[in-house]
């Protein structure tokens, strides 16, 4: 339910941020749930993880105990897309009422029962549960730091080990968990909230005397007895025929936590003071490239500007030099200008979902406890911003002097989206293949294809059809009938280098920042510093733009015109860097084996590099388009 009250309240939300500008509020995704003691709690299950193979299965793909009925709970866009399948489980407890060695069931594996648990063993897969929307963690302490705890999300299936004096390598399976739920106590009205939900798993082999029926009373485990598990030294072997009594102890612990900041413990940030060093790192490029800036705009240009326009006598006027000289060049359209059209357009569409994302998470209403949230409100935005992307192709091909409207707004409502879902649709036929829950279904995907045809490429054509309805921008010079001939470039200023030359600062200033949402995708952590994420933007925005100004006035200066494309390419080249880095990443940090995990990680990279060109790109390309606007509409041209 709370999958969909979230989808309700997402399409109100939007409907009241573009409408009525709402008063804004924290959201937190579900409203607090308040338990009296002895109300039953209900243990819902989620996908088995693994960072070794980055394909998610369902829970009951593996042959755990389970519930009479099998009920799936209703899941958002987002939640389908990350591979989430939540389902009910055999866990129930009673709040605020401690349960020691309960049985959930007893299996005999058979041979592929026992083949499919040590595979997940060997790839290291978590089960993850939830419990009031909170996920089941680990608590870890730090050797390093006293009283220091981490959080692991959710608990290996099991362990491999030998036997004291054996060379052999057995597969151990976690069949007893110990779950802590914490609460916070509401003095007045006696009843509780659930703040927290940890797990320590054990392997045991429960023995039992007799033979197995329902009322059977095991001797490694008992109530009774007062006989508690408390550590895993006769582990549960898992091989064929062997006998698994699946078992669980719940205790309750009062906790001075309130409900509002529950989410604060899995949220802790262990080293913010790296974050503050690559802002600081960042505002250096920044600062470094301002100053450039500044010196172009004042000392070079105001000098350049005033010298030309007390230029009288004709002989002076011949000896002009730099990039006055190419004022009946430098707005003469590019070759591919449909295309430039497109690739701003849709970069115009990628600036507006990201600003507005930042800006609802840092209000909030992106928070962790909507599972998914982040990525249905992404794609949303994307299908909504398509107005934006009309009109902004729209424009530039109306200065270009291009008259079919409607091919070029086809070509920006179909041109980056087909190819990433190209890239997407062989990926998850690959996930597919390995009967992963991350592959997207056929229905989702169908809804993704109307979201695109049905929402985003009308708005497309609206927008389109808003910006060459508006009279064409003028350009502040004349363009001359024959173009000048290009000097020869010195070797800095050729296209190539000073391409890749411009992209390795706006990389410069984010890469910190990525190595953190990269571990957060790839590791399966959460990622919630959006106040840090909204200053690197902020910063990638400012050197994007600076970078491009600097390189495109050097490059007019040695009488080169051929800027349109160069200014999209200068800041764009950053993404070549962030998919160098990704596969950097992809060596060092990740223990990826699989070769599909490997082709599903390249990929999906490759889609984000591309949208990190697209967006760079435009950023640079507008800065530049400012920046020669600006100069020529400054000087005087007889």
């Amino acid at each position: 339910m709370a999958g969909h009250s979230f989808h309700v309240t997402w399409l109100l939300f939007l409907f009241a941020f573009f409408f009525i500008g709402a008063h804004c509020f924290y959201l937190p995704g579900v409203s607090p749930e308040d338990f009296r003691k002895g109300d039953p709690l209900l243990v819902k299950v989620n996908k088995l993880t693994s960072t070794k193979t980055q394909l998610p299965y369902s829970y009951y793909s593996l042959p755990y105990c389970q519930p009479e009925h099998i009920v799936e709970s209703a899941e958002n866009l987002g939640e389908v897309l990350r591979g989430d399948r939540i389902e009910n489980s055999a866990y129930v407890f009673k709040m605020r009422e401690p349960q020691m060695c309960n049985v959930v069931c007893r299996k005999i594996l058979d041979k592929k029962s026992a083949k499919a648990f040590k595979e997940k063993i060997n790839d290291e897969y978590r089960v993850n549960m939830i419990l009031d929307n909170l996920p089941l963690v680990v608590p870890i302490r730090r050797p390093d730091q006293e009283n220091a705890v981490v959080y692991q999300h959710g608990f290996h299936v099991g362990l491999r080990g030998q036997y004291a004096g054996s060379k052999e390598e057995k597969h151990f399976i976690h069949n007893h968990l110990t779950f802590t739920v914490k609460y916070h106590k509401d003095p007045v009205a006696n009843s509780a909230r659930i703040v927290g939900f940890e797990v320590k798993p054990f392997s045991v082999k429960h023995e039992y005397e007799g033979d197995w029926n329902e009322k059977t009373r095991l001797t490694t485990c008992d109530p009774h007895a007062k006989r508690a598990v408390t550590s895993s030294e006769s582990p549960q072997e898992v091989d064929e025929k062997k006998e698994i009594i699946f078992t669980y102890d719940v205790e309750f612990q009062e906790s001075d936590v309130k409900w509002a900041s529950r989410w604060d413990s899995y949220l802790l940030m262990a080293d913010d003071q790296i974050h503050w060093f690559s802002i600081v790192n960042s505002l250096m490029i920044v600062l470094f490239l301002s100053g450039m800036v500044a010196m172009i705009m004042l000392r070079t240009l105001y000098r350049d500007i005033s010298k030309y326009n007390q230029l009288e006598t004709q002989e002076e006027a011949q000896e002009e030099t730099g990039w006055k000289l190419v004022h009946g060049d430098v707005f003469r359209p590019p070759t591919s200008s449909d295309l430039l059209c497109v690739y701003v357009g849709t970069g115009v569409q990628f600036f507006g979902m990201i600003l507005v994302t930042m800006i609802f998470a840092l209000l909030g209403f992106l928070s962790p406890s909507n599972r998914g949230g982040l990525m249905t409100a992404m794609l949303l935005l994307w299908v909504f911003m398509g107005l934006f992307a009309g009109y902004a192709s729209a424009r530039l091909y109306k200065l270009f002097k291009g008259t079919e409207w409607k091919k070029i707004t086809l070509k920006t409502a179909f041109m980056f989206p087909a190819t990433v879902f190209a890239i997407f649709f062989v990926l998850n036929a690959l996930i597919w293949g390995q009967k992963s829950s991350g592959a997207v279904p056929f229905g989702t995907m169908f809804a993704l294809v109307l979201l695109w045809f049905g929402i985003s490429v009308p708005l497309v054509f609206v927008g389109s059809y808003l910006g060459f309805k508006k009279p064409a921008i003028d350009d502040p010079v004349k363009t001359n009938k024959i173009p000048r001939q290009i000097p020869e470039q010195a070797w800095y200023m050729n296209p190539a280098f000073s391409i890749l030359l411009g992209g390795i600062l706006p990389f410069g200033a984010v890469f910190i920042e990525l190595f953190f949402i990269l571990t957060s995708i790839w590791l399966h952590q959460f990622y919630y510093i959006f106040g840090f994420l909204f200053i690197v933007f902020t910063i990638l925005l400012v050197t994007c733009a600076e970078i491009t100004v600097v390189l495109c006035y050097f490059q007019l200066c040695s009488e080169d015109y051929l800027w349109w494309w160069r200014s999209y390419l200068t800041s764009g080249s950053s993404a070549l860097y962030l998919f160098l880095y990704a596969a950097f990443y992809f060596f060092t940090k990740l223990e990826i084996t699989k070769p599909v995990s490997g082709v599903m990680y390249f990929g999906y990279m490759l889609i984000v590099s591309y949208a990190f060109f697209v967006l760079t790109g435009t950023i640079g390309f507008y800065a530049c388009f400012w920046f020669t606007r600006l100069i020529y509409s400054s000087v005087k041209i007889d």
